[in-house]
């Protein structure tokens, strides 16, 4: 046995080139000293290494050479300072990154980030349903206390008038849109019966030799009443058109802002109420807290109350002004389109749709081409 433990170690020490021949004594020495230095750390390595295990908190280390191994086992509590590995070839220490107690500093300090921030959006969902829901019951109150007459409510007079007459003005316009629209219907349908009917009549006129010219003058007749209603329905339309806009758009933009308006005297007068039921109680440190934060409420909704109210008195002028334009432009298109039409004046019909600028369109416009239906 002992000779064959001489004889591997002698072979060991005993390093081959590529011819085969042994090198010098000098140049094993290095071989060796190399392979050693490139697998062996030394104890203060040993401190700064950390090698995953089974085990996180124990690593096993293993050191030696071809001489022989040593295996411990490390608490990797007690390493501090960055994970160190060495590399022979710069003969230096370098770095490990991503381990550590930085990285678990790193990711701690995420996380907490991650955690405030979540908890602030949180924080500000809560302040927000709180605002909401404070707001909500003041308006409530003040809102049944008005309407079984126990609260008082701002009021102007001459602005509700006003906003009373436009909402009668409303209901009275959006009547003539409906009976328009209903006209526009009926005559439509009758402009296609004259337009079927002459098409008959053109027809007959060619297959009845002796009524040929009955029909033909029959014919002629219907073909005219059917261009001179396509006419007329074009400056109905028109009339239509405009009296929705005014209506739907105009009217109902104007009635967006006047129940705005209506909500911030809501609003105002909850927190008018609030501020004069704390005032009227006892003035310690903690209802004085309370008075004072009554009152900047109150003074941001007069704030708010006072812009809608002006908003409104704009907007109600201008409403006013304008559907007057509007309205005058319209009827005396809507007067002299019907007077030429049942006159049988073609020229004057004609002369009032160029007066307004209307534009008919040709037949069939309104149906898609054959392309557009693929």
């Amino acid at each position: 046995m002992t000779d064959s433990v001489m004889s591997k170690a002698a072979t060991m020490e005993i390093p081959i080139n590529s011819n085969g021949d042994t090198g010098a004594l000098a140049e094993d020495d290095s071989l060796e000293q190399a392979a050693k230095l490139q697998w062996s750390l030394d104890e203060k390595d040993l401190q700064q290494v950390m090698v995953s295990g089974p085990n996180l908190n124990e690593t096993s280390i293993v050191s030696g050479g071809y001489g022989g191994a040593a295996e411990g086992i490390i608490p990797t509590g007690s390493i501090k300072g960055p994970a160190v590995c060495y590399n022979p070839e710069f003969n230096k220490r370098i770095p490990v990154t991503g381990f550590g107690p930085n990285m678990q500093h790193s990711t701690s300090s995420s996380s907490m980030t991650a955690e405030e921030a979540t908890r602030g959006v949180a924080v500000e969902k809560y302040e927000a349903v709180k605002k909401w829901g404070l707001n909500t019951y003041k308006c409530t109150k003040q809102m049944i206390s008005e309407r079984f007459g126990r609260g008082s409510r701002t009021v102007d007079l001459e602005l509700e008038a006003q906003i009373e007459v436009l909402r009668d003005t409303k209901r009275k316009y959006e009547n003539v849109l409906r009976l328009a629209k209903a006209l526009t219907n009926h005559f439509y349908n009758m402009v296609q019966t004259q337009h079927a009917l002459g098409d008959t009549f053109a027809d007959l006129s060619q297959k009845s030799p002796e009524l040929r010219d009955e029909f033909g003058y029959n014919a002629e007749t219907q073909k005219l009443l059917c261009k001179n209603g396509e006419t007329l329905l074009g400056a109905i339309n028109f009339f239509v058109s405009s009296i929705n806009t005014l209506v739907n758009k105009t009217m109902e933009d104007t009635l967006w802002t006047i129940r705005m308006y209506e909500n911030a005297r809501l609003e105002f007068d909850a927190y008018r109420s609030d501020l004069e039921e704390l005032s009227l109680g006892p003035r310690d440190a903690v209802t004085m807290a309370r008075i004072d934060a009554a009152q900047e409420q109150y003074q941001v909704h007069k704030e708010k109350y006072e812009r809608l109210r002006s908003d409104v008195i704009i907007k109600l002028k201008f409403l006013e002004e304008n559907k007057v334009k509007v309205m005058h432009k319209q009827l005396l298109l809507f007067h002299n389109a019907i007077s030429a039409y049942f006159a049988g004046n073609q020229q004057q019909l004609e002369q009032t749709l160029k007066q307004f600028n209307i534009k008919l369109r040709p037949p069939g416009a309104d149906k898609p081409s054959w392309l557009e239906e693929q």
